[in-house]
């Protein structure tokens, strides 16, 4: 039958029946008695088990959780993580919401008495309120996607099933900025995690965020008092006010650094009905969609199961438990560090929008679902060898010194230097505030961009047709993360616009830059990021067992593998002369080849492929070349040559060639404007009326006259549009005086009525 080695042979017999429940000894016996036969045993099948962390779980509703880990990979790959041994242990996760259902048999054995606390009630009971309706189920759906336990027969199980879970009941009564701050703030050292799914309104016009107390208790979190000066990590749901075309960067919670901004998608990769865009979201999770795609299991009130939780109520859990994944891997992991993986190990997938974009260090980015969805699997292995960010730094600078009209467009520029040469200098940008404070009379038409001097260009507002306030922005932080990593020098640009298109009216008075990020003595961003570890994606090692292949899908960088290209490298074929023994010789692998030297970012080693330039340097948007801005200012402002040798015109004609045109379309509008003049006095030589007209008018603005001389001291004056004429064209002279004393009283009065 085969050969396995030696002198060894496997043989099989027709007569033997495989996996007979009786020996043959009769045929044993015979070989024996061979005399060329020195060996012979008949095979017998062995129970053998694999000795993997990770066994398949056998929940009941397990295998209708699309979302943690199905066959064509559209998940979360939580089984990624899991396969790695972390399921959550030793992690405390808290839900902020309607109370949680402690009893219950899938979350039982991993309630946590200490994360949890009835703020609305003013006792340690976090059970929620029944009701007919089931209006309080809320918090125990969200409980369950966390930490529902697994292999216990009942319903599904949780992301991070071996996490201890609690609730907060503070929704189920009145919320003040007091019960906020004390939610927020519950046990601090013992809870890693909050998890909320709630804020202000989502009807497309509140403007609300977290009040002093609610404010002072995420600093607390953060800086001080959280997990022992790691910081506390809240992650938060972007809101479900899509179909009113809201924006969660009006909602103060989600809009800020302190918390983790989740948005959904749906079962087919699409945006939901529901689902918010806005520049502050950092990551994706899966949640409902239309009819004909599938919901999320969960645990459900009265000790019950569903199948139907919605919602970004849905996605932010989720993320709560991939994130107590990366803490088992890691426990020293501070808050920013939390927010450095999700953006590095995210992944646009097959996530369908519009907007996706490239921002300035190649990471693609959108307003629907920040840096795409969450990889449990990916996140972990990051973790487990990170190194921690270094202090964050905040960088405030002025843009604005003075009152800008903002009618119907409104642009400022301005170069910053983001504190360079200071103790709070920012190199590497993570979060970017514009705080801003306006008025105008509709604040629902505006719309507000920011660009970075990286080019990567931020939705702050998009329109809200139900905002009809015009209370305009007091001191509002927009916040945008759609520039992580990028350098945070140079111009910034701030658009507003009224997209409208109506006769509004505004003033902007205050328009602050505010930059976090990390300074030159920070660890190198990219270090932890794209240095995985070349055993376990490499391909193929050289002689030296250095890695100089990668496996399918990734690429080679600096002896490792990575997914991604770091700033200033294009993925690309290198060219390799290697051969290794006698039976594999490769000519060219797939790598992360540098860019031009004078790029900072590219799509090739070309000079013509920049995305980003280094400072000092302007990116021409025609051909796409670092221009350095000595260069740029010795073209002559007068001189029309061509800017290379394929014929492109040079940045100062460029940006000369729109005054051009407006110069000359108003010479054109003037001369037409005399030459219409000209032609209405030749024509009045020959009027009926004795060679002078008067056009006469109904009122216009209180009888408002601006005569022209022309010619032979005739006057044309024009005050609208005549409502009585004779028959033949001209009034005589008595009935024009009587015309223009019954203008001058009607004007009279009508500016006595206005004042």
């Amino acid at each position: 039958h085969k050969h396995i080695f030696g002198d060894y042979y496997h043989f099989q017999h027709r007569a033997v029946v495989k996996r007979s429940l009786m020996e043959h000894r009769s045929r044993h016996a015979r070989l024996q008695k061979e005399p060329q036969v020195k060996w012979a045993e008949q095979q017998v099948v062995k129970r053998r088990k694999k000795r993997d962390i990770y066994s398949e779980l056998s929940d009941p509703r397990f295998p209708q959780q699309w979302y943690l880990y199905n066959v064509n990979h559209r998940d979360l790959n939580a089984r990624g993580a899991w396969e790695q041994g972390y399921t959550g242990k030793g992690v405390v996760v808290s839900i902020l919401d309607d109370g949680i259902e402690k009893n219950h048999p899938d979350l039982i054995q991993n309630y946590d008495p200490d994360a949890s606390y009835d703020v609305n009630d003013k006792d340690p009971d976090p059970q929620p309120r029944y009701t007919q309706l089931n209006d309080n189920r809320h918090g125990t759906r969200c409980a369950g996607e966390v930490a529902a336990v697994a292999n216990n027969g009942i319903c599904g199980v949780g992301l991070a099933y071996n996490a201890k879970i609690g609730g907060v009941r503070m929704l189920d009564g009145e919320v003040t900025d007091a019960v906020e701050a004390q939610s927020l703030s519950l046990n601090p050292q013992h809870i890693d995690i909050y998890s909320a799914s709630w804020g202000p309104e989502d009807d497309g016009k509140t403007v609300d965020g977290p009040a002093k107390l609610a404010k002072e208790a995420f600093l607390r979190g953060v800086i001080t008092n959280g997990r022992g000066g790691l910081g506390s990590i809240f992650v938060w749901a972007s809101g479900n006010g899509g179909r009113e075309k809201d924006s969660c960067n009006c909602d103060g919670y989600t809009n800020s650094i302190y918390t983790l901004s989740i948005s959904s998608t749906t079962q087919k990769g699409n945006v939901p009905w529901y689902s918010e865009a806005c520049s502050s979201t950092l990551a994706t999770t899966y949640s409902s969609g239309n009819l004909d795609e599938k919901q999320i299991v969960t645990t459900d009130l009265r000790q019950k199961c569903t199948d139907s939780h919605t919602g970004t109520s849905a996605s932010a859990p989720l993320a709560a438990g991939i994130i107590a994944l990366a803490l088992e891997a890691n426990r020293n992991l501070t808050w920013r560090d939390m927010q450095h993986l999700v953006v590095r190990t995210s992944r646009p997938a097959h996530l369908n929008t519009n907007d996706w974009n490239t921002n300035g260090v190649g990471r693609k980015v959108s307003h629907s679902y920040g840096y795409g969805l969450l990889d449990a699997g990916a996140m972990v292995t990051l973790a487990r060898n990170w190194t921690n960010m270094g202090p964050q730094q905040k960088c405030v600078l002025t843009m604005l010194s003075e009152p800008r009209n903002i009618g119907s467009h409104l642009q400022i520029s301005k170069v910053a230097d983001a504190c360079e040469g200071k103790t709070n200098f920012v190199s590497s940008l993570e979060h970017a505030q514009a705080r801003l404070t306006l008025t105008y009379n509709r604040r629902g038409n505006l719309a507000i961009y920011l660009t970075s001097p990286r080019g990567t260009r931020s939705t702050l507002l998009a329109p809200r047709p139900h905002d009809y306030s015009s209370e305009g922005f007091n001191d509002w932080a927009f916040m945008t993360t759609h520039s992580w990593d990028e350098d945070p020098r140079g111009e910034w640009t701030l658009e507003i616009e009224n997209v409208a298109g109506a006769s509004d009216y505004g003033t902007l008075t205050q328009f602050t830059l505010v930059l976090y990020g990390t300074g030159d003595s920070s660890p190198n961003v990219s270090r932890s990021d794209y240095s995985q570890s070349a055993n376990a994606s490499c391909k193929t090692f050289n002689m030296e067992q250095v890695c100089i292949e990668c496996s399918p899908g990734l690429y080679l960088y600096q002896q490792g593998c990575v997914t991604d290209c770091p700033p200033g490298f294009t993925p690309g074929t290198k060219q390799l002369d290697v051969s290794l023994e006698n039976w594999v010789q490769l000519s060219s692998v797939e790598a992360c080849l540098p860019c031009h030297p004078s790029c900072l970012t590219c799509v090739g080693q070309l000079p013509t492929d920049c995305l980003s330039c280094p400072p000092h340097n302007h990116l021409d948007s025609f051909s796409h070349v670092c221009l350095h801005q000595n260069q740029i200012q010795r073209e002559s402002p007068g001189l029309a040559r061509l800017g290379d040798s394929r014929g492109l015109l040079s940045p100062e004609l460029s940006s000369n060639l729109p005054v051009t045109m407006a110069v000359l379309s108003c010479a054109f509008i003037v001369a037409t404007f005399v030459g219409v003049f000209v032609l209405l006095q030749l024509r009045s030589d020959s009027a009926p009326c004795g060679g002078q007209t008067k056009l006469h008018s109904l009122e216009s603005g209180g009888g408002i006259r601006v005569g022209f001389g022309i010619g032979r001291g005739r006057v044309v004056s024009y005050k609208g549009i005549p409502s009585v004429w004779r028959e033949d064209g001209c009034n005589s002279e008595s009935e024009n005086e009587e015309f223009d004393a019954h203008n001058e009283r009607t004007a009279f009065i009508k500016t006595q009525s206005a004042l």
